[in-house]
């Protein structure tokens, strides 16, 4: 059975840093990419940024510069470390993956909550 566990988030003050974690079982993730995403109140959840097994990351326009995912393959686990926070980064952030070969699917953690606020 393929679980993505996140941890990591919180309170933070605008321009304060997090650093969230997604940990997989189940499948490993070294060949695989990963995603984090994130889910507003009222809004659409939206990829934040992708961590590929081969090439650089991805990152949607609003956290390029400000947001870094990287990966440790040996504790299978994804990293998001968000700096110089603001207001509108505020949401609930998940991990997903859609796995590979016999593990293909839709995979998705139980998301952390992020709240920027002063």
């Amino acid at each position: 059975q393929v679980r993505l566990v996140e941890s990591g988030g919180g309170l933070v003050q605008p321009g304060g840093s997090l650093r969230l974690s997604c940990t997989a079982s189940g499948l490993g993730i070294s060949f695989i990419d990963m995603g984090w995403y994130r889910q507003a109140p009222g809004k659409e959840r939206e990829l934040v940024a992708r961590s590929r097994s081969g090439g650089s990351p991805d990152y949607t326009d609003s956290v390029r510069g400000r947001f870094t995912v990287f990966r440790d393959n040996a504790k299978n686990t994804i990293y998001l470390q968000m700096n110089n926070l603001k207001p509108e980064d505020t949401a609930v952030y998940y991990c997903n993956t859609d796995g590979s070969g016999a593990l293909r699917g839709n995979y998705w953690g139980q998301g952390t909550p992020v709240t920027v606020s002063s």
